[in-house]
């Protein structure tokens, strides 16, 4: 009976299109990063996004640093609307994660940018990665890749789009953009 049951519960997963890839998390401290994901990269860019959720069930702390091996540099970004231009800039003091809150890294918001990536991001495979926090320290993550389109788009997860924004302080040219 309890064979059926479970064969069931897959089934019905499988059917509504869940991935169990795509769910997993990672705690350090007081702090539990949830879901890890980025886009497969088109053949030849340098450049990839990395989203996730950070709750902070503790007192206030930052996510300071990103590293990995598969690119030269992860930096830490915001996505801004300003006179009706999308502007980017890096958060060079690392990201505030207040006490007793969720803060979640998405496109078109706070997210990760992986720089000079050695080689593209495929679809299906996990790329490893070290997140630095002030307080609760490092943690090893795995952010899921999916697909290059991210799938359906919704008003919360808008396209992040390159072309269709500025990076401020940056040069495009080192990061594979056309200015």
């Amino acid at each position: 009976m309890k064979t059926k049951i479970l064969g069931l519960l897959l089934a019905l997963l499988a059917f509504a299109g869940f991935n169990p890839a795509y769910a997993h998390g990672f705690k350090v401290g007081d702090l539990e990063i949830g879901h890890p994901y980025s886009r497969a990269m088109l053949p030849g860019a340098k450049v990839g996004g990395g989203y996730l959720k950070i709750t902070n069930k503790g007192g206030d702390d930052r996510l300071v640093s990103v590293t990995t091996e598969r690119a030269a540099s992860a930096q830490i970004h915001e996505m801004q609307l300003n006179d009706n231009v999308m502007v980017m800039r890096e958060l060079k003091e690392g990201l505030p994660v207040p006490a007793n809150s969720t803060v979640e890294l998405k496109p078109g918001s706070y997210h990760i940018m992986f720089m000079n990536v050695t080689e593209p991001f495929k679809e299906g495979e996990m790329i490893k990665a070290r997140l630095v926090f002030e307080k609760a320290g490092p943690v090893d993550v795995e952010f899921a890749v999916g697909p290059a389109n991210g799938g359906a788009k919704t008003n919360a997860q808008p396209a992040h789009e390159h072309g269709a924004h500025e990076h401020e302080g940056m040069d495009h040219g080192s990061m594979g953009h056309k200015p």
